[in-house]
């Protein structure tokens, strides 16, 4: 009998191939015979053997990061590379508190670690503590600073070191594994206490160093892990650890505002103080708490963390490393210097998404790049450049038979609202992103019943940021190639002003070839006239998807905060998110235009009468959104004849 691969059998494979080799044994007749006990005792044979194969097959899998589904296996195999899973990060606000009423010989206060505050957000309670005692000065009776508060709870912990092997394992889960402070005593008559730090690797790690590591154990808990006198000092009998940590409650604690003081104050002495009015106004709600990182963020960064080796080379050790550094980043693109043209040798180029907000601010960046020269290697120089919105409209054509849809209205309702929550996901949302058309297309199809087809078309678009009454020359790439048609005005723009020019302007592009145009800025002066004002408004290279904008004054812009939308046809339907550029569907800049398939509904079955959309049309339009009528004229313009705008 030939091997079986019983991990790729089902039951009834299993049944048949038991029977084929009970055909070999004339002893056994009736096999074939349902009602038999030898058939009873096969399909027994059978359901064990796959039962078997099946737990198997997932005990296999388990011991695989990429195929395991435990979160216990995935930690323990991501453990045997050196990865730690990050833990919970507790939100945190900072808040100005003012204290009245004190006694005025008084000079310093202390804000005692442990429970300070609590707020409230969305009808829930949430406390804050401190980590650490915080000091602050009184003048008068009064105190007034800054306090930075943790969302959760202040627990503490102790363990005494015995003669035998242990392990010293925290009781809670949901840990902000950075609020926790571990000191140890050399033993419980000692008064006095050394402050161990956490590493994540014995890199310049020497037989003294007081530092301890932690690594994720069952139920989402960590583990305490100290020197051997080899690679950090070798606990003693005897010694007492003390560790203390926040546990929190992770992404829920974000926005909470509304203080109130619930802390303990000790004036200078260590007496306890009362009888005080305290308050405390945030300076913003808390923010970048962060729930424990999930098992597919595990399986995707453990590998590379690993290959980085704690050092940052190519760009995607950047990428590995970066959310170690600073957890609080939703997406992170890195690219080499020498892919710009011209060529920037040496340097790596970091774009980075917070998850609260769209970009970090000066202080985050310097924090970071300073946490990266541990990794970096010499001849390499990190540099942040802010992430840039790359956006991506559809104008769609939606067939519905009139049979099956009981209100057109509603049927694109809910096409809205399915590419809505579409828009809302991770394939889009990010560095890398890449909008798939086919899937769109088809995910409209789906939506309803009575839909029969679509026609859609696909625009994109960037957001020029005007910088007013200043002389300055723009870029805009899109890093995506541009549909080039042969009547021009591929490229399209909302209304701005310029200095030394009355009325609204707007510029679009006139061909010079498949590969590059000029730009032209103009006016519109009636239904079927436009007025160019600059021939030479700059150029746009269709194969590179840029558009350079030649030195101009620009003194206002129709659309709020200085935006001018500047809009193209990509050359491919589906479009991609390079660099720094960061994709996103805007479904409410989007057009959805609801059509009668009156072949489907039988109201014209020969379809002399079916009216069919085209599937690249950039419109009568010569400018972007409503067209604004310039009354004023230049002697030194020309007037072009269009026959619409």
């Amino acid at each position: 009998m030939a091997l079986q691969q019983y991990t790729n059998l089902n039951f009834e494979d299993i049944k048949i191939s038991i029977k084929d080799y009970l055909r070999e044994n004339s002893n056994f007749t009736d096999m074939d015979f349902e009602g038999s006990n030898l058939s009873v005792l096969i399909n027994l044979l059978a359901y064990n053997s796959y039962q078997t194969a099946y737990n198997t097959n997932m005990v296999v899998n388990e011991t695989f990061i990429d195929s395991a589904t435990l979160r216990e296996n995935v930690v323990s195999l991501a453990r045997n590379i050196g990865y730690v899973p990050r833990s919970r990060r507790a939100a945190k606000a900072k808040v100005d508190y003012f204290i009245t009423g004190l006694p005025t010989s008084t000079e310093t206060i202390s804000f005692e670690e442990g429970i300070v505050s609590n707020g409230t957000v969305s009808g829930s309670n949430y406390i804050f503590s401190l980590p650490e005692t915080v000091t602050g000065t009184v003048s008068d009776g009064d105190a007034e600073g800054t306090l930075e508060i943790y969302q959760g709870q202040y627990l503490s912990v102790g363990f005494t070191v015995g003669a035998v092997e242990q392990r010293f394992i925290l009781p809670n889960d949901g840990i902000d594994t950075s609020t926790i402070i571990v000191k140890v005593r050399e033993n419980a008559s000692s008064s006095t206490s050394t402050e161990y730090k956490l590493v994540d690797n014995i890199l310049g790690i020497t037989s003294t160093s007081n530092v301890y590591l932690i690594q994720e154990t069952t139920d989402e808990k960590y583990e305490l892990l100290f020197g051997d006198n080899v690679f950090g000092k070798k606990l003693e009998s005897g010694n007492i650890i003390n560790v203390s940590y926040i546990k929190t409650e992770g992404s829920a604690g974000n926005g909470v505002q509304g203080f109130k003081f619930s802390g303990t104050i000790r004036n200078s002495d260590g007496g306890l103080l009362d009888g005080y009015t305290s308050i405390l106004t945030p300076q913003t709600p808390s923010q970048n708490g962060d729930n424990i990182e999930p098992v597919t963020s595990v399986r995707y960064y453990a590998p590379r963390i690993y290959s980085s080796q704690h050092r940052a080379v190519t760009a995607s050790d950047y990428e590995s490393i970066l959310p170690s550094v600073y957890p609080n980043i939703e997406s992170v693109s890195a690219y080499g210097g020498e892919e710009l043209d011209p060529p920037q040798y040496g340097r790596v180029y970091i774009a980075a998404k917070p998850k609260n907000g769209s970009f970090l601010s000066n202080f985050t960046k310097k924090e970071i790049l300073s946490s990266l020269k541990s990794y970096s290697v010499a001849g390499i120089v990190p540099t942040f450049v802010d992430l840039k919105f790359i956006y991506v409209e559809i104008d769609s054509y939606i067939y519905y038979n009139p049979n099956f849809a009981g209100d057109p209205d509603n049927v694109k309702t809910d096409v809205i609202n399915s590419l809505t929550q579409f828009a809302s996901g991770t394939e889009l949302n990010k560095f890398g992103g890449r909008f798939k058309y086919s899937k769109i297309i088809s995910l409209i199809d789906n939506v309803d019943g009575s839909i029969t087809s679509n026609i859609t078309n696909v625009k994109i678009r960037r957001n020029l940021l005007a910088k007013i009454n200043q002389y300055t020359q723009y870029e805009l790439c899109f890093l995506n190639s541009f549909y080039c048609n042969d009547v021009n005005y591929n490229i399209k723009s909302t209304g701005f002003t310029m200095r030394g020019v009355a009325g609204t302007c707007y510029f679009t592009d006139e061909k010079i070839d498949s590969k590059s145009g000029k730009l032209f800025s103009f006016q519109i002066l009636t239904d079927d006239t436009i007025k160019v004002i600059n021939n030479n408004f700059g150029t746009v290279d269709y194969e590179k998807g840029e558009i350079i904008i030649d030195t101009v004054n620009i003194t206002s812009t129709s659309l709020t905060n200085n935006i001018i939308e500047v809009q193209a046809i990509p050359d491919s339907n589906d479009v991609l998110a390079r660099n720094e550029l960061y994709l996103q569907f805007d479904v409410d800049q989007s057009n959805f235009y609801m059509r009668k398939d009156s072949i489907s509904s039988g109201e014209n079955t020969s379809g002399t009468r079916f009216n069919i959309q085209s599937s690249y049309q950039s419109g009568s339009s010569k400018v972007r959104g409503t067209a604004v009528i310039s009354t004023s004229a230049s002697t030194t313009s020309s007037t072009t004849t269009s026959s619409s705008y």
